[in-house]
């Protein structure tokens, strides 16, 4: 398995996985729903539609981004597929707006690439640059205002994505999280309240960044090897992290 994300009602949990597969699954039940097979490579990266309170068909879209150059948007209620986009290039990691109707993402040639789906699945609406490396992971702020993005050129930035923005899109630029040789495909995630940023890294710890100033907040060591995926409670002051050497750790941030 290499990603997955919860539906905002938190009904349902979609896994990608490397062979070829979207799962869906029942998390009241405990049993699938749906396999999704239409993609032909890797399924690298999962993405829920839906906000904090997301009701209705909504909280049943999810995209997924491929190594066979596609974007894919699913409805769970649908036999399959109800939108697919392409690219010369795989792609390893998708965010998906609130409404459904944005796509975002990124993959082996730097870009972040966005379609606007009122408008079709055709060519992308806009490309997002400033990357100098493969792109891994993408996360919406929990306002929808604001898309993060991890590279393997050891940056994460942060891009205002609001349909109507003067001057550059890009931000600011966050530095101190690493990407080895494994390249692994290395996320990263908002606080529930979208003051803090967090990022996988080899360097074996967990970073968490001030977004207002762009200041690192926390530097915490602990796992034997990288850390692919960070997450913030959605209430508490912790942060959790999955790691290559097998172990999840909980970390509890200062108030």
């Amino acid at each position: 398995m290499l990603d997955l994300k919860w539906s905002r009602d938190s009904s349902k949990i979609a896994s990608a996985s490397a062979d070829k597969t979207l799962m869906i699954w029942d998390t009241n039940k405990g049993t699938r729903l749906r396999k999704c097979t239409e993609h032909t490579g890797c399924v690298n990266s999962v993405a829920a539609a839906g906000g904090r309170a997301s009701t209705g068909s909504v909280a049943t879209l999810f995209a997924t981004a491929s190594d066979d150059k596609t974007v894919k948007l699913w409805d769970t209620r649908s036999r399959r597929s109800v939108e697919t986009m392409e690219h010369p290039f795989q792609l390893l990691a998708v965010a998906l707006s609130a409404d459904g109707k944005k796509v975002y993402a990124g993959g082996i040639d730097n870009g972040i690439l966005m379609w606007d789906l009122n408008k079709g699945g055709g060519k992308p609406a806009d490309v997002y640059e400033g990357h100098s490396e493969t792109i891994t992971g993408l996360s919406l702020s929990p306002d929808g205002k604001y898309l993060l993005s991890n590279a393997m050129d050891n940056t994460l930035r942060q891009w205002d994505v609001r349909p109507f923005v003067t001057g550059a899109r890009q931000v600011q630029v966050l530095q101190g999280a690493m990407h080895g040789s494994d390249r692994n495909l290395l996320r990263c995630a908002w606080s529930h309240d979208g003051e803090m940023v967090s990022a996988g890294s080899a360097d074996r710890a967990v970073h968490v960044w001030d977004v207002p100033s762009g200041q690192e907040l926390y530097y915490l060591p602990g796992h034997k090897g990288t850390v692919n995926e960070v997450v913030f409670h959605p209430k508490e002051p912790v942060i959790a992290s999955a790691s290559s050497d097998k172990t999840c750790f909980l970390g509890e941030l200062a108030g």
